[in-house]
């Protein structure tokens, strides 16, 4: 009886949302249809006629009307549902815009995976996941909201687990224990403080370990060191690249949408700032991991003697040495005057640079670089802050100006733009098809405005365009900056997350396992145990997940997504009585 009261008063409500047209014996209604489900409609219009024996008295024809936005509809699945639902809950997309789902599901996972990365929890995980696809027949109407949610985000989290696992086998880390897959390839003796030695030289190509980091680091004095740089690096190349990309998609945008003055007003400057200085700090990192430091060093010291053998000669026991270029040089010699290379600055070249020290100075200190690279590295860094500065005024001035320039061309001919118009009327419009109704009302359903949503609909506004650009540039510029910088979240809670592992292996299993005590190994596992479901299974995986979540919603959707669309939400009887209580 309820699916029936509700049927009904779902067919009465939508057919209230009809105009009375003509004299008053005619419904006409507006809405909107899929295009591949119009036939669909047309063929369930002509069974109704057939099974009542009724004329053909209703009539379905598409209407042509730009002043309308469409709703937005997507065709999901098992697996982007979930993914969807994530950006619909930022904005829904704007009809046809590049939507963020697409890229979301799969560089979420993978972002939870460089955080929560541990072969370990990600298989935990993973499986949790995994019974939740194979339980998914058991949904059924008594399970709460939550469980429903985890359902529907079901292939979201095995996705999770799966980019977990795979991360954890790149830091080679399980439950904070390194796994001697391939051999280590540094020799190593168990007394503390012994240094361990490589099984080759430095720079052979057939030593390197074949997948993911040496176990030897996990059991070095100095992992923190070599963890921390290689993780702070890897987020910040991540956090370019994802910010980089969201910029194309901007630049997609404006193609499509064929909106030509933010193509060349917004996508270039703003793609030419990225790449000029943000993509430039990514090529300062490559360029450090891709030099032999322990040469460039040995280029810099004071220790050859008269035959150019390195470490044949020191200053604490003779008043003078000499370089690898064969120049004498004493205690007083500076590293630049010793060092070989000719790179300028106080190192010459032979010095490993700080690279956020660097990159500071491209803007506080322009044409000094105290520790170069490579040479003519000040005059790079001069052209690039150059660049990087035409790019403000670019982004700034040139589309508002623009735009008040064709508002000056339109007013021109205004008297002869009102004439044309007052010369076409509306009489020889169909009623049943036009915009207007008899009354003469228009459709209430308006569109979002021309030339980006500035309001060029109405009366020209520079001042008000003008502070929109304005905004819009000081939220680029600085938001390029504070959006580098929140990707290190991707370092700072995937060092939280092994940190965490290692002390509760330390404290609570490896220390029960290090007494030969059953009773305390059992105590030491149920404590081990509770911790680590607790803390890295349940509120890590919602710290990583939220963290994820972020950096899709703030520093990648905002470089391209306007999320001021609608969703389409067809006439469904299934909706309708899924919502019906049988109780």
């Amino acid at each position: 009886w309820l699916w029936i009261v509700r049927r009904e008063k779902g067919i009465y409500h939508t057919l209230n949302l009809f105009k009375n047209d003509v004299a008053g014996n005619l419904l006409r209604g507006r809405a909107w249809a899929l295009s591949n489900k119009v036939t669909l409609a047309r063929s369930a219009l002509q069974r109704a006629h057939a099974l009542l024996n009724l004329p053909n008295s209703s009539m379905l024809e598409r209407v042509s009307d730009e002043s309308s936005t469409p709703p937005t509809h997507f065709h999901l699945n098992k697996y982007t549902v979930a993914f969807q639902e994530f950006v619909n809950t930022y904005g829904v997309p704007r009809y046809k815009e590049v939507n963020p789902a697409l890229f979301t599901a799969a560089t979420f996972p993978f972002f939870f995976g460089v955080m929560y990365g541990d072969i370990g929890h990600g298989t935990c995980l993973l499986l949790g996941g995994l019974f939740l696809i194979l339980s998914e027949s058991f949904v059924g109407k008594g399970m709460d909201d939550m469980m429903k949610g985890m359902y529907m985000a079901r292939y979201m989290l095995f996705a999770m687990g799966v980019m977990s696992v795979y991360a954890g086998l790149i830091y080679n880390d399980y439950f904070s224990i390194g796994i001697n897959f391939f051999s280590s390839r540094y020799v190593y003796t168990e007394e503390v403080g012994v240094q361990a030695t490589s099984i080759s030289y430095y720079g052979d190509a057939s030593i390197v370990y074949p997948f993911g980091v040496d176990p030897a680091w996990h059991i070095s004095s100095n992992d923190l060191l070599f963890f921390n740089s290689m993780k702070m690096k890897m987020s910040v190349i991540l956090g370019i690249v994802h910010m980089t990309f969201g910029i194309i998609l901007k630049g997609m945008n404006t193609v499509y949408f064929k909106s030509w003055i933010d193509f060349f007003c917004e996508f270039i400057p703003m793609i030419i700032f990225d790449i000029a200085f943000f993509g430039y700090m990514v090529i300062l990192i490559f360029i450090k991991w891709s030099i032999n430091w322990d040469h460039r060093m040995a280029l810099g010291t004071c220790s050859y003697n008269a035959n150019g053998v390195l470490g044949a000669c020191s200053l604490s026991s003779e008043s003078s040495c000499f370089n690898a270029a064969g120049s004498v040089c004493t205690l007083s010699s500076t590293l630049d005057q010793v060092c070989t290379l000719g790179f300028g600055g106080t190192s010459g070249g032979c010095q490993p640079p700080n690279l956020i020290t660097t990159l500071i100075n491209i803007a506080l200190k322009p044409g000094v670089v105290d520790e170069p690279m490579y040479y003519g590295q000040a005059a790079v860094q001069q052209v690039i802050l150059l660049v990087a500065f035409i790019c403000v005024p670019w982004l700034l001035l040139i589309k508002p100006f623009y735009l008040r320039h064709l508002n000056s061309l339109q007013t021109s001919n205004t008297h002869q733009a009102l004439a044309s118009t007052q010369n076409h009327g509306h009489g020889s419009e169909n009623p049943l098809l036009g915009d207007t109704d008899v009354s003469g009302s228009s459709n209430p359903h308006t569109s979002h405005g021309g030339h980006g949503g500035h309001g060029h609909d109405g009366e020209f506004n520079f001042g008000e365009i003008f502070i929109h650009q304005a905004i819009e540039t000081i939220e680029f510029v600085l938001g390029m900056v504070s959006n580098t910088a929140s990707y290190l979240r991707l370092w700072a809670l995937s060092l939280a997350h092994t940190e965490l592992a290692a002390v509760f292996w330390e404290k609570a299993m490896l220390s029960a396992i290090l007494t030969n005590n059953a009773i305390a190994v059992f105590f030491g596992y149920a404590v081990f145990a509770a911790v680590t479901f607790g803390v890295l299974l349940a509120m890590d995986v919602l710290e990583c997940f939220l963290h994820a979540l972020r950096l899709h919603w703030v520093e990648f959707q905002n470089k391209f997504y306007k999320a001021d669309g609608y969703k389409f939400q067809p006439f469904d009887f299934q909706s309708i009585l899924e919502k019906a209580s049988l109780e």
